[in-house]
């Protein structure tokens, strides 16, 4: 979305209260647009339109934003002086932050708006207007479109923000002392509008824009058309999946995956929970009993989008029950029952959930690891009967960003498919005696098995000779700590020593690297809390909010450190996080693509030691290279279709775009 842009399309509804608070009248549509305009008096107002209904327009001045549900589409916008208050739902919840933040900025600069507001216009110069305003044919009552946000207003904006950093709603009292100020305090640590930290913001948020291949796969989403992207490791395709989330609105769009932690990163649910089949062995019509619970049936009716992400693990079979499923219970016969598909992953990463060990001989490209069902070989999603016809359109991701290293890149790309030549099994055997480990950061073994990860942390946790210290997670739900625990990366009970490696769960600070994956070593305990030494510095880490949603809609919340012991980690619960410095033994890797996975979460061949490195531990499954030669003619045929865009100039100073996504990316203030 452009920042400038100041409209928005959600559901609306208005209340008129009188002194006492009751309610006199009430606009409500479930569908309408939001506008910014300015009068002939250059007062902003927000304009509300629906069809077959008059335009509304709220005075934007002493107005209170409460911002709490924005990640569900929610917001409300309090008019003291209108004596109304607008409710606004089913908003696409990226495109809400940033209608309210461009609000903010205008509000900041506009006349009688707002701490940073100009004085009122007096007599003359209103006498001074409205002959203006005249002559140029106009009327004081005229409004017009606002102008797009400018640099001088964006530097305003900013300096108002600075200065409010700590704000986030009015408080009655600044003296009494809040529980989240206190270090032992087990509730998450507040949020801060805008940090004081003088990093360069604009350069991490430059990192993280939309590219030309990323634009044009949102726009096919926000379309309506059913889709299918992919991409090698690194290609942002989860940041993208967030991104496409973001701009539809949350009111029938279901976000899944295939697993529970990349379903808690999506901010989802897993695809079995919601479809509600369970694993799906049963028969097809015991699969459309189960999902005709009333739950369940109510989901499946209300779902207009379903996004899935790493769709590499659904089996074939699963992926008809459920199409078939959808078709059944919404009483729709097109494919999925009319319900659009977002489907992402990468099918040379880790493949379906379930499946037997690949048997065959490994070599640099396995023969047949998936054949059909009378074999016993669990099928790929894309070999499925309904794939083609659920799929408009199918992209690829080509720009790698968690890498720099263009001499990594090329080995990962020839890893990817199975290719492993002398030159680049020479280059990974020189990893094996590098040192990787600084200021008392080892590096994390990954390993194929959850068993072996869970002995490794276990045995070098207790080898450390200081006293440790134990946090239980608080859960909204007591009776569902399995199901938060297949979710979440989170343990319900952690236990950590001084000298404890271990690893960062959650984005602190993107611009200097605590993001989630980051590695670092306990060097103390303050007023109860870990203080953790990371590459970047050090970090008193506090404790946390999860929440995670199961397949009937039910929210369930956890509070923990985000912290996770880190000598050993799991290729597969690797998948989709950057690891800061990694040492792989690739003799136990038993399936077609853990040795891509493995390697590839390291940022480059100076992070990375491979011990063992052996060329018969990678191979690719040759099912898969069929279908990626057969998707990439589809690919250049549909580009060799499509006109060649001229492209505008754009006259913008580095500064300015610069200034605009810093401001754009910092969380709302109240205007009063």
């Amino acid at each position: 979305m452009d920042p400038n842009d100041a409209s928005l399309t959600c559901a609306a509804n208005v209340e008129w209260n009188d002194p006492h608070g009751a309610t006199m009248r009430k606009f409500a549509h479930k569908q309408t647009t939001l506008k910014l305009a300015r009068n002939g008096l250059k007062e902003m107002f927000l304009e509300i339109s629906a069809e077959k209904q008059s335009t509304i327009r709220l005075k934007l001045k002493s107005v209170q934003v409460h911002s709490k549900f924005m990640a569900e589409g929610k917001a409300s916008i309090k008019f003291n002086e209108e004596k109304c208050t607008l409710f606004l739902s089913n908003a696409p919840p990226g495109l809400l932050v940033q209608f309210l933040k461009v609000v903010f900025v205008k509000l900041t600069n506009g006349n009688g708006s707002g701490s940073g507001s100009k004085e009122p216009i007096s007599k003359s110069e209103l006498l001074k207007k409205s002959r203006t305003q005249i002559l140029a044919g106009k009327s004081l009552n005229h409004f017009d479109e606002i102008s797009p946000v400018t640099t001088n207003e964006l530097h305003r904006a900013r300096k108002l923000a600075l200065g409010k950093g700590s704000i986030t709603t009015p408080s009655p009292s600044q003296k009494r002392k809040r529980p989240s100020d206190d270090p032992t305090s087990d509730r998450p640590r507040p949020k801060k509008l805008l940090s004081e930290e003088t990093v360069d913001e604009t350069a991490a948020i430059e990192g993280v824009q939309l590219n030309q291949e990323q634009k044009r796969i949102l726009s096919a989403c926000q379309s309506g058309q059913s889709v299918f992207f992919t991409g090698s490791a690194g290609t942002g395709k989860s940041f993208l999946l967030r991104k496409i989330i973001a701009t539809l609105p949350p009111d029938g769009t279901i976000a899944t995956a295939s697993t529970g932690v990349a379903a808690c990163l999506i901010g989802g649910t897993t695809l079995h929970s919601f479809a509600g089949i369970g694993t799906g062995e049963a028969t097809l019509q015991n699969c459309y009993e189960k999902a005709s619970r009333p739950n369940t049936a109510q989901a499946w009716r209300k779902c207009k989008r379903l996004i899935i992400d790493e769709i590499s693990m659904i089996e074939a079979d699963f992926f008809e029950k459920i199409e078939a499923v959808a078709r059944y219970i919404r009483k729709n016969d097109k494919p999925f029952g009319g319900v659009q598909l977002i489907l992402c992953g990468d099918f040379f990463q880790l493949p379906p959930i379930g499946r037997l060990p690949d048997r065959s001989r490994p070599g640099q490209y396995s023969q047949d690891a998936y054949q059909d069902d009378e074999s016993g070989r669990v099928r790929f999603c894309f070999e499925s009967k309904v794939w083609q016809e659920c799929i408009q359109a199918s992209y690829e991701l080509t720009v790698v960003h968690r890498q720099r290293d263009q001499e990594f890149i090329t080995i990962l790309n020839s890893i990817r498919i199975g290719r492993v030549t002398d030159e680049i099994s020479e280059r990974l055997r020189k990893t094996a005696n590098q040192r990787i480990e600084t200021e008392g950061i080892l590096a994390t073994q990954l390993c194929s098995h959850t068993s072996e990860v869970d002995a490794i942390n276990q045995a070098k946790l207790e080898a450390l000779r200081s006293e440790p210290k134990t946090f239980d997670a608080k859960d909204s739900d007591p009776y569902s700590i399995k199901q938060i625990d297949m979710m979440l990366q989170a343990p319900a009970k952690l236990t950590l020593k001084i000298g404890a490696q271990v690893m960062l769960l959650k984005n602190y600070n993107i611009a200097e690297g605590l993001v989630n994956g980051a590695r670092g070593v306990i060097i103390n305990f303050v007023q109860g809390l870990p203080l953790v030494k990371f590459k970047q510095r050090e970090l008193l880490v506090r404790h946390e909010k999860w929440s995670v949603k199961t397949g009937s809609g039910m929210v369930l919340t956890r509070i923990q450190l985000p912290l996770k012991l880190a000598w050993a980690f799991s290729i597969h619960k690797s998948q989709g996080l950057t690891l800061d410095c990694v040492e792989l033994s690739l003799s136990k890797v038993f399936e077609a693509g853990q040795a891509y996975v493995a390697l590839s979460r390291a940022q480059s061949l100076d992070s990375i030691r491979v011990l063992d490195f052996d060329l018969r531990q990678v191979w690719a499954n040759m099912k898969v290279l069929e279908f990626y030669r057969d998707l990439r003619k589809r690919i250049n045929a549909m580009n060799s279709m499509e006109p060649v865009a001229v492209k505008r100039s754009l006259k913008k100073s580095l500064s300015s775009m610069g200034l605009t996504k810093s401001i754009m990316n910092k969380p709302l203030m109240i205007i009063k």
